[in-house]
């Protein structure tokens, strides 16, 4: 399997990765790099466009991509510290964006190099679906989230393996056909907005890419 990361010159784009058709994409690690800070929230037609401040927006290009809480989003315009972005119908209703209010902290992760390490694993910012947060549990020392998921997706999620939620790479547990947990370190818990979430709240799920290719093979 060739893995194409780089990204080639082309008209810019409106809107993320998760309705477009190409074979050049940009890939993330689930590392978050810094969280920002929704500061404005406009509509026009379907689309609706999000002015975001954070420590990295003025370093930021237009068609940059970016991924904001996993959703990989075009970079259109920046100015005074914050960045544009655009979503269209497809991504509000496969997404928790819709659901997106001024105030509201969004992690945020550039595109990987491929001169650097991989700590995380292999992100798309293609959002599968969205999970619902059914408990949070303070371990004294960690968090512990139960989430629910969409049955069709059971068989893309295994014990202890890889899962992206909100743009964050984390191990799954206590797998079952529709829940798993995760477990939350306090240096991840400060610098990501799990902190912001609680029960009855939703978060992009991405399952393993590598774990969707084995399922279509096996699935043949």
């Amino acid at each position: 399997m060739y893995l194409w990361v780089a990204k080639i010159k082309r008209k810019p784009q409106i809107g993320n990765r998760i309705s477009k058709k190409s074979d050049f994409y940009s890939m993330f690690t689930g590392i978050i790099e810094t969280m920002g800070e929704i500061r404005e929230i406009s509509s026009l037609g379907t689309n609706t466009s999000f002015w975001i401040a954070s420590p990295i927006s003025a370093e930021l290009k237009p068609d940059q991509s970016i991924a904001h809480d996993g959703i990989c989003l075009t970079v259109e315009d920046i100015k005074e510290g914050m960045h544009r972005v655009t979503a269209i119908q497809e991504t509000m209703k496969k997404t928790n964006i819709r659901e997106w209010i001024l105030g509201k902290r969004v992690n945020l992760e550039r595109a990987m190099l491929l001169n650097s390490r991989l700590d995380g694993h292999f992100v798309q910012g293609h959002v599968d679906a969205t999970a619902f947060c059914s408990e949070r549990k303070d371990s004294n020392g960690s968090w512990e989230y139960r989430l629910e998921f969409p049955k069709q997706f059971s068989k893309m999620i295994i014990e202890k393996g890889s899962v992206c939620l909100n743009g964050i790479s984390l191990t799954a547990f206590c797998v079952k056909k529709k829940s798993f947990r995760v477990a939350i370190i306090p240096y991840t818990f400060e610098h990501t907005n799990m902190k912001d979430l609680n029960p009855g709240m939703r978060l992009n799920i991405e399952f393993d890419l590598i774990g969707k290719y084995v399922n279509r093979i096996m699935s043949q």
